[in-house]
């Protein structure tokens, strides 16, 4: 199994034990309480074939007041996974330690609000059509005892995962073209609008045709706003065509609306002038 990106600050403990190392027993599991925990301000990610996305990541942490979590001997962080805890299918972690300010203190327990950001390299990252789903969030707690020296070498890894403490939707990044044809046109003859719908294969790293979704054509003339003209179907290899009747100057777009596993894109306009 892969092991936890966590980033240099963290991965002097995680990156060593990694999901696969024993966990700490329940009576020796730290008390802490992951609460609040919100991914993405709540919206679905869509990621392409090569720019890296960064998720914002909050939550609220109560923990024991005589625990110090240092991120280096005692690290927190919240990572997104995919499957379950026991067997995960991919995992995606912060580059960085999150930021906790303190909000309220008892005599036992310390509650702090906390921010971190979840990069999601495509190239690194993310391998195949599968990862194009709902992914769960876990809180983690790592703790390592670690001696090192030139000849020895020893280390002594706890992790603790809270799992399923908010989801979020991973989805593949699409694009989608225009061009209304002949310009400029005549009034009352026939414009052909064509276009195409490609959405990222991460396996490849490569944006492949979107065929048998639907698409909405739309039309704003000068001076108004856009609305509905008719929906076609994307045909093979993501290809778009209908026609309509120039009746006066505007421009046109593609709209799609998106599903559970490729993201919504409206085209750019394509100006016609109608004479």
């Amino acid at each position: 199994m892969r092991k936890l990106a966590i980033g240099a600050a963290l991965s002097g403990t995680l990156a060593l034990a990694g999901l696969a190392a024993p966990a700490a027993s329940a009576a020796d599991a730290p008390d802490l309480t992951f609460a609040g925990v919100t991914v993405n301000k709540g919206k679905a990610v869509a990621v392409g074939t090569t720019a890296t996305v960064t998720v914002p990541v909050s939550y609220t942490l109560t923990r024991p007041k005589d625990l110090v979590i240092d991120q280096e001997k005692n690290i927190q962080a919240v990572l997104l996974y995919r499957g379950t805890l026991r067997s995960a299918d991919n995992e995606l972690g912060p580059d960085a330690p999150p930021v906790c300010k303190t909000a309220a203190t008892t005599d036992t327990t310390v509650t702090e609000n906390c921010t971190e950001k979840v990069t999601v390299d495509p190239e690194e990252a993310l391998f195949d059509a599968s990862d194009a789903t709902t992914w769960k969030a876990a809180g983690v707690y790592g703790h390592s005892d670690s001696v090192f020296s030139d000849d020895y070498l020893h280390s002594e890894n706890d992790i603790t995962m809270w799992g399923n403490l908010a989801s979020v939707k991973v989805q593949r990044a699409a694009r989608l073209t225009v061009n209304a044809t002949p310009e400029p046109a005549v009034k009352g003859r026939t414009l052909t609008v064509k276009g195409s719908l490609t959405r990222a294969d991460w396996e490849y790293g490569t944006y492949r045709g979107y065929q048998g979704v639907k698409v909405v054509l739309q039309f704003k003339a000068d001076g108004g706003s856009y609305a509905d003209v008719k929906g076609i179907t994307s045909g093979t290899k993501g290809a778009l065509s209908t026609t309509v009747k120039a009746t006066r100057s505007g421009t046109y777009r593609f709209v799609f609306a998106g599903t559970a596993t490729t993201a919504a894109k409206t085209s750019a306009g394509d100006h016609v002038t109608v004479k």
